[in-house]
């Protein structure tokens, strides 16, 4: 069985993920709610 890679950065801006500030949504974390709606975004222009 192979193990899951741990996600260290944000999938919004790239900064390194802090355990104390985490923003998690559709299985993935984001430093913010900030970064989660750039992300979205991103998405839907695409």
């Amino acid at each position: 069985m192979a193990e899951v890679e741990k996600q260290t950065n944000c999938l919004g801006c790239g900064k390194p993920l802090k355990k104390i500030k985490r923003y998690y949504r559709d299985g993935k974390y984001y430093c913010s709610k900030k970064c989660w709606h750039k992300k979205i975004k991103e998405q839907a222009n695409k």
